[in-house]
């Protein structure tokens, strides 16, 4: 990074010193103790170095320590806890599900698809293929968020999503958007679908990990807090293992803070991608910016995601990404959709994605979620805080009749977008009874939803994601 940000190359040869060591050490000498990271991140940074370098030395180091991760001889338990919680339990063309530490997993996939990437290994690519379906259909949260338990910061079961519970880790969310924009680049056939999950996490994810000031971090990042559940036990001592309501400055391990901040320092890296064969730009990702190469240039003008009006020039073709959320777009130029893009002649265009309040519900299979939606209105998912309502969260139910009379309002308090709309408060059929006959009790409610990645910046609160709704 710094010889491509400053054009010296000092430290740049220092570190292939290091490399040709660990080169020398674990493939000419075979004499280190253990054949394959515990902690997957060597593979990315090997890939850097030839891509930076051109010597393929460190393009083979890197397929070594994926080529030796699972093999029948290279088990080393004495490392990991369990094969897979290392992603060591088979070798890596063989994955087909995500197992283990969420983070050492997409860093792995990452390596994975960087390296097919390189090399044109289809069962490497076809194997990252498998693991992100997987991710995506069964394990991650509505807000980008993956590694549902802090046991071991871990993938569990499909469809086993809690909320008031989950773990999330900020830097898991940032692998997965290093894992999507890897398979963007290396199996562009179905890049619209990795540029949307970059996007969901640029969005929620990784960005809920960093306050609103910028000086304070989530490592977890849950969707709801109740606070009651925290002050439940009266007569005995010790507490429940819940993540934290409030974002601290420092953590014990300081793995998230530094992480947001290279991740959203180089955020330009996930907006376009050059095609040189075609001579043409795709638009992967929307905010005003330039992407400018000789004499290819393309500049874009938005205010996006407050509204989905996107202005494009540029010199060369361009595919404009239509989002997966995106029901609906207009544009005042000829166009052809290839592989989920918009392709349109160089010029000028005006893009207008159809940005509009909704309710997302789960699949069945995530039971905790049954009868409830989530609120998205474009990219960005929303969530209820306790300190716009006076009632319990959990009481309130949004109206799918009323959806389309929400009003969208800018809240000065947060600097961003609030949703408020018509709902219901279920109330008590029988105020003196703790059980009573089921009736239809409900009274009419105003409710006002905020970005969920802006939740816990008002002070300890409750908050919620998933609402009930009628």
């Amino acid at each position: 990074a710094y010889y491509e940000g400053c054009g010296k190359d000092r430290f740049l040869r220092l570190m292939e010193k290091y490399a040709d060591y660990i080169y020398r050490v674990f493939v000419e000498e075979k004499s280190a103790n253990f054949e394959t990271p515990g902690h997957e991140e060597i593979e990315i940074a090997l890939i850097r170095m030839y891509r930076a370098t051109k010597n393929k030395k460190y393009l083979d180091l890197c397929g070594h320590f994926l080529n030796r991760r699972g093999a029948e001889d290279n088990k080393e338990a004495q490392i990991f806890n369990h094969p897979k919680y290392a992603q060591s339990h088979l070798p890596v063309r063989e994955h087909r599900e995500a197992f283990g530490h969420s983070v050492r997993a997409t860093y792995l996939y990452s390596g994975m698809a960087d390296y097919a990437a390189e090399t044109g290994d289809e069962a490497m690519l076809e194997a990252c293929r498998a693991v992100f379906e997987d991710i995506t259909k069964k394990k991650m949260y509505v807000t980008g968020g993956i590694g549902s338990t802090n046991v071991g910061e871990a993938f569990t079961v499909a469809y086993d999503l809690p909320n008031g519970q989950a773990y999330t880790e900020t830097c898991a969310s940032i692998g997965m958007m290093f894992f999507a924009n890897r398979m963007l680049e290396a199996d562009p056939s179905r890049a619209s679908k990795y540029a949307d999950i970059v996007e969901l996490e640029m969005y929620n994810g990784a960005m809920s990990g960093l306050s609103l000031e910028g000086d304070s971090f989530f490592y977890e990042n849950p969707l709801e807090i109740y606070c009651r559940d925290r002050d439940r036990h009266t007569a005995v001592a010790g507490e429940e293992r819940f993540p934290i309501p409030c974002r601290i400055k420092m953590f014990w391990c300081s793995c998230c803070p530094p992480n947001i901040t290279r991740v959203f320092s180089s955020v330009e890296k996930y907006f376009y991608t050059y095609d040189e064969k075609e001579n043409a730009v795709y638009v992967n990702q929307f905010g005003s910016s330039v992407y400018e190469d000789g004499d290819v240039v393309v500049r874009q003008v938005t205010d996006y995601p407050h509204t989905g009006k996107v202005k494009i020039t540029s010199t060369v073709p361009v595919y404009v990404r239509i989002p997966g959320w995106c029901r609906r777009f207009e544009a005042d130029g000829a166009y052809r959709m290839v592989n989920g893009y918009a392709r349109f002649e160089a010029g000028e265009i005006a893009v207008d994605f159809e940005i509009k309040p909704e309710l997302i519900a789960s699949r069945p299979e995530v039971v905790r979620n049954i009868g409830k939606a989530a609120l998205r209105r474009g990219p960005v998912i929303y969530c209820l805080e306790g300190v716009d309502h006076d009632c319990d969260l959990h009481t309130l139910a949004y109206d799918r009749a009323a959806m389309n009379e929400a009003e969208i309002v800018y809240d000065e308090t947060i600097g961003l977008d609030a949703i408020e709309l018509k709902g219901s408060r279920i109330i008590a059929s029988d105020p003196d009874a703790l059980y009573a006959p089921v009736e239809e009790c409900y009274t009419d409610a105003k409710i006002r939803a905020i970005p969920y990645h802006a939740f816990a910046n008002r002070g300890i609160t409750d908050m919620l994601v998933f609402v009930n709704y009628r």
